[in-house]
């Protein structure tokens, strides 16, 4: 048995991975979302089942440090930590987190992040507002509240793991929990070594703009999405395939060193969860031409113009051109979805639409 629960999580992602035994369910949990009000409503009520069912929560993967799939998880660990052992509110325990703070990824050796508050902290000093900026230092901030929260309710972080990371490179083979195989296809060195590039370059320049009396550039809030971890996970023959926040180049590009791919360079999966909530900046048409499923996961509410309606018709387009019928599994209703129906007939193109329903805490994709 494996199945996806796509948890409501608004703008943000929350996703659970069930698999094994019906009767002893062992689950992943991706992500928590972007608010203390989707932990409570949504992701807590989730954990506390799994708990009452019996079932097991073998790992916890934060994708990349934002803050919108990063509050739901600080919320659980800060529960794990105050009430351990509680019998009347249980939730379940974990065997282990996979997070690669910022300090691991890029930061070491040149203190990235303390350069960057310092810069913001200039400006704000100057007169200048930086909100998109503060966000993103924001995110940082809170993964490293939920590696101290890990460590303090005694929950191992990338145990076994060379050099501590979660990379394509130091896990070149498949991570086994139980029946259900893991194989990590993201992020690589060379990802991050862009990562690394694109913070220094931003820095210089806004050095440079702060010491001419000029305002601060805002972050690319893209940037953060560059360390996503990616992978690929496989149970009774079925595969589904997580991807963050993750650049379509770059996950084609992993798939490609793990030999994933075919000799045409295409991979076919049962789920694909669509990068960064359906931003097309994330994606190409030959993104979908390559990368095909029976099933698209999108976790959007429709801020920032998320799901990019150009994303819903080229995924309607490569499964038409292949004679496929396809399901896109919508967390909401938004007004690209609307129009994805209403200029791509559903029956004529040959896919379905499925979204979870106002009152549903989550929308269960078994396989």
């Amino acid at each position: 048995m494996i199945a996806l629960h796509v948890l409501q999580a608004d703008h943000g992602d929350c996703l659970l991975l069930e698999y094994g035994c019906e009767r002893q369910p062992r689950y992943v949990l991706i992500d928590g979302g972007p608010s203390a009000r989707i932990y409570d409503a949504y992701l807590k009520p989730a954990l506390l089942k799994i708990r009452e069912q019996g079932g097991k929560l073998d790992l916890v993967v934060l994708s990349h440090v934002d803050n919108d799939h990063v509050i739901g998880l600080l919320n659980y660990f800060t529960e794990l930590r105050l009430t351990p052992g509680s019998d009347e509110q249980a939730l379940p325990l974990l065997v282990g987190l996979w997070h690669n703070s910022f300090n691991q990824t890029v930061g070491q050796g040149e203190n990235l992040e303390g350069q960057i508050a310092g810069l913001l902290a200039r400006a704000r000093a100057a007169g200048q507002t930086m909100q998109l900026a503060a966000v993103t230092i924001e995110g940082i901030s809170q993964g490293h509240q939920l590696r101290l929260g890990a460590l303090a309710a005694g929950i191992p972080i990338n145990e076994g793991i060379p050099e501590g990371l979660v990379l394509l490179d130091t896990l070149p083979e498949p991570v086994q929990l139980g029946p259900l195989s893991v194989r990590v296809v993201g992020p690589g060195r060379s990802s991050l070594e862009r990562l690394k590039k694109k913070w220094l370059e931003w820095l210089e320049e806004n050095e440079a703009r702060l010491r001419q009396g000029l305002p601060l550039a805002q972050v690319d809030q893209s940037i953060p999405n560059l360390s996503s971890i990616m992978f690929l996970a496989e149970a009774e023959g079925k595969r589904i395939l997580l991807t963050g926040d993750g650049l379509g180049e770059d996950l084609l590009e992993g798939l490609e060193q793990a030999g994933l791919l075919d000799e045409q360079g295409h991979l076919h999966v049962d789920v694909l969860k669509i990068p960064h909530h359906g931003s097309a900046r994330n994606v190409t048409r030959k993104f979908f031409k390559r990368l095909t499923a029976d099933r698209y996961v999108i976790s959007a509410n429709g801020l920032h113009g998320n799901p990019d309606l150009a994303t819903l018709i080229w995924i309607v387009d490569a499964a038409r051109e292949r004679g496929q019928q396809v399901e896109i599994v919508l967390t909401n209703e938004t007004v690209t979805s609307s129009q994805l129906v209403q200029e791509y007939d559903p029956e004529e193109f040959g896919y379905t639409l499925t979204i979870l329903a106002p009152e549903e805490r989550s929308l269960r994709v078994a396989l």
